[in-house]
């Protein structure tokens, strides 16, 4: 087991896609601090992890304040006397358009994911450093935040964010041999859930058959699984010199997104004026405009939705 002596924490893990990386961790050798804000969650995620054989604790609290980082790191150091993994999974959704959405909507999902992965990975890489330990760091990230997403101004913000960290985290932490990723995941869960685009992927995962290889292979989504061996990989010595990378995963499918660059480049000596840009904005960039959102493959005639029932 590659991850033999090693200790977890996971963020959000008692159920769907968290729960799937603390198993995946645990099942590679990894003692696993599970976090959850309903106590019966994290008891039985806890309970199924040690039912796989492995090790796990629980910790239940709201992800966010620095407070509760600090207390997963102790929990991690108490129960098992060190710590060299954090995924940080935990997140909520609020999903409104902009002119629905109100400040606690957008406060909310912000606190959770963006503040919540900011000061778990502030805490931990506190304990890295000052114990020496190559850590690994592995922060989930999602295409809505490297693409966008109609009614998600707050989740967006803050996946785009997350993935802007560890960017600067990379740098950041280079010298002391701590690694930092995130994990763009394309996957069933309670959010794709309701997309009826995806419901006969959704069914089928739920009924424990194979999804279908249009949604596996064509379009990259799949089941939590799918994606939990790249976060294990990730929390590796195998995976030493990979960091500040967004990785996406899902289904059939890995990729490696790209960093922001331009798509296009021009000069104009003295700089670019209004009647500059009117006169010549549409010939040289028109065609190298970057389009927003996911567009998706129509769907094959046999996986479409089912219409709804009429009651």
């Amino acid at each position: 087991m590659s991850l033999s002596g090693k200790v977890a924490i996971v963020t959000g893990s008692g159920r769907g896609l968290g729960l799937a990386y603390a198993r995946e961790l645990a099942r590679q050798g990894a003692a696993v601090v599970v976090n959850d804000v309903d106590a019966d969650v994290a008891s039985e995620a806890v309970r199924t992890i040690e039912a796989d054989g492995g090790r796990a604790v629980a910790v239940v609290a709201p992800v966010g304040s620095t407070e509760v980082a600090r207390q997963l790191v102790a929990a991690a150091v108490d129960a098992f006397g060190r710590l060299d993994i954090l995924v940080t999974n935990a997140g909520i959704l609020r999903d409104k358009s902009l002119l629905k959405m109100t400040d606690e909507d957008f406060d909310l999902v912000i606190n959770v994911h963006l503040r919540g992965t900011f000061t778990c990975v502030r805490e931990a890489f506190g304990y890295f450093k000052e114990n020496g330990i190559p850590g690994r760091i592995i922060t989930i990230g999602s295409p809505t935040g490297q693409r966008g997403n109609f009614g998600q101004t707050n989740y967006a913000a803050a996946k785009a964010g997350i993935v802007g960290m560890v960017r600067t985290w990379a740098l950041e932490m280079k010298k002391a041999g701590v690694t930092v990723n995130s994990v763009i995941p394309v996957a069933a869960t309670a959010m794709t859930k309701t997309v009826p685009y995806f419901q006969k992927a959704v069914e089928a995962d739920e009924r424990g058959d194979a999804m279908p290889s249009f949604f596996r292979h064509e379009l990259g989504f799949g089941t939590a699984d799918d994606v939990s061996g790249l976060v294990a990989f990730l929390a590796s010595d195998d995976a030493a010199g990979i960091t500040g990378q967004a990785i996406g995963a899902g289904g059939d499918r890995l990729q490696v997104w790209t960093h922001p660059e331009a798509a296009t480049t021009e000069y104009r000596e003295g700089g670019w004026g209004y009647q500059d840009l009117v006169e010549n904005f549409g010939t040289l960039f028109g065609d190298k405009l970057q389009g927003v959102g996911e567009e998706f493959l129509p769907l094959p005639e046999d996986l479409q939705p089912e219409p709804a029932q009429v009651r």
